[in-house]
């Protein structure tokens, strides 16, 4: 996700990346309580086991903890209560068509204040198999030294 203007990231599901193929990603909004706000602006919240699923027409995210607020009392909620996600009836649609499909899962992959308000970055993604897996990491391990051996061929020509 590219970090616009006026955005503040705040969760970040980094497991995701690993674990599923990225088809598509939305951003939706989120029916939220003052002091879950908060905690989140505190950066008290966890995407690591959450996933989206549409129930009668809307989209709830199941899984992610929310700490309470400190100071909340007794209007705190329960930190892993099931939240509406807010989107367009065509974006709910499409995501219930695919997320139907076979091997499709709606997975957060972060959480960011976009001019105040809470944003979550909703993906459609596909399941990774050990191998694929395997691969990326082989990837990224080749990716890294090929930057370190061109950084270090650039500081011993400058000599």
């Amino acid at each position: 996700m590219s970090i616009k203007k006026g955005t503040k990231q705040l969760a970040q599901n980094r497991k995701a990346r690993h674990e599923y193929f990225i088809e598509d990603t939305y951003e939706c909004g989120m029916v939220l309580v003052g002091t879950e706000v908060k905690s989140i602006r505190a950066g008290k919240a966890n995407l690591t086991d959450a996933y989206a699923k549409v129930e009668n027409g809307e989209v709830f995210i199941i899984g992610m903890h929310i700490s309470p607020y400190e100071q909340g009392n007794i209007f705190n909620r329960d930190p892993f209560r099931k939240r509406k996600l807010l989107l367009h009836k065509r974006e709910i649609l499409k995501l219930q068509r695919l997320s139907q499909a076979d091997g499709y899962s709606l997975i957060p992959l972060s959480i960011y204040l976009q001019n105040g308000l809470v944003k979550l970055e909703l993906a459609v993604a596909k399941g990774k198999k050990l191998y694929d897996k395997r691969a990326s990491i082989a990837e990224r391990d080749s990716k890294r030294d090929i930057e370190r051996r061109m950084r270090d061929g650039m500081r011993n020509s400058d000599i």
